[in-house]
């Protein structure tokens, strides 16, 4: 059996994130996008000439990813909004449950065909079911896959047609099946965590299938293989432990971020690091997270939009 093996995690960026999320990696600009939903801030990290950027954006910011060069995604609050993120300049806009005004787009990720999943919550975090999962394919068409979540949070992709999503308030990381037609065809509880780790937030694969769990709570990583055993675990000097994805070098390096978000003076002592972007070194690859793929009559209309200045 092949042992998962990782490094102590190192601080790469004391970020001070009330809620940091929305791990990326961009292997072509050698960097580490992530988010502060609260102070509305993108974070890029180059980890090769270690050069620093933030964006600060106007709503709270839920996820990025990366279409091309320097053109992204952004889940803003009730928004999905494409932008240059060098030029600031909006590109596309497509506003969503415009009648749930408390409500707040949280964690997305791209799927292995090129397509955005993403899912919403309830803002002020009440006792409502208020959350929805939602795909973005490649026509910039978005379509409602689930709904009655709490907190929704993930997802990761096994392939096209199967992933993990998780109800982060339940404590449960559900395992999904659509079809062709994002219609769900089977939704099975993979993994309910117990109080003591916490509760799972953002999640990543790695070439085996074996998951791995952010924990809310937790203070850890934990890796879950396929067959839903707890396989390895990864501690930190952070106690609410929000996303993570592979990156860096040979892609064997997981990044992860971090929340000061719920925690009180005397836990702050003694999680001291809380907030800050970690690093860790393993022996295993990640899955390499797709880019956001357009149809070829959208990328032309993204294409164009984005270098008519005058638009």
């Amino acid at each position: 059996m092949y042992e998962i093996k990782t490094a102590e995690p190192k601080v790469v960026w004391k970020s001070d994130c009330i809620l940091g999320e929305g791990t990326l990696w961009v292997k072509e600009h050698n960097s580490i996008y992530f988010v502060d939903i609260k102070k509305k801030k993108i974070h890029i990290l180059n980890v090769k000439n270690k050069k620093r950027k933030v964006i600060k954006v106007d709503k709270q910011i839920g996820f990025i990813a990366h279409i091309k060069k320097n053109i992204f995604i952004l889940g803003l609050e009730r928004e999905i909004r494409i932008v240059n993120l060098k030029s600031k300049k909006i590109i596309k806009s497509i506003v969503i449950e415009e009648d749930l005004v408390n409500n707040r787009i949280n964690d997305g990720k791209t799927d292995p065909k090129g397509r955005l999943w993403f899912g919403t919550m309830d803002n002020p975090e009440r006792l409502i079911k208020n959350g929805s999962l939602y795909c973005l394919d490649k026509d910039l068409i978005i379509h409602k896959v689930d709904t009655r979540y709490f907190i929704t949070n993930g997802p990761a992709f096994l392939n096209d047609n199967n992933f993990y999503h998780t109800d982060s308030r339940r404590k449960i990381i559900y395992k999904i099946r659509v079809n062709k037609d994002l219609k769900i065809v089977k939704k099975e509880v993979f993994i309910k965590l117990n109080s003591k780790n916490g509760s799972p937030d953002g999640m990543t694969l790695d070439i085996n299938d074996n998951l791995w769990v952010a924990t809310f709570g937790g203070a850890k990583l934990l890796v879950f293989n396929k067959n839903r055993k707890l396989i390895h675990t990864v501690k930190f000097p952070a106690k609410n432990i929000t996303n993570c994805t592979f990156g860096g070098i040979k892609n064997k390096e997981i990044f992860v971020t971090t929340a000061k978000k719920s925690i009180n003076k005397l836990e702050l002592r003694k999680y001291l690091f809380s907030g800050s972007l970690f690093c860790v070194k393993t022996n295993v690859r990640g899955q390499t997270q797709k880019k956001f793929i357009l149809s070829n009559a959208k990328k032309r209309l993204i294409l164009r939009k984005n270098s008519n200045k005058t638009s």
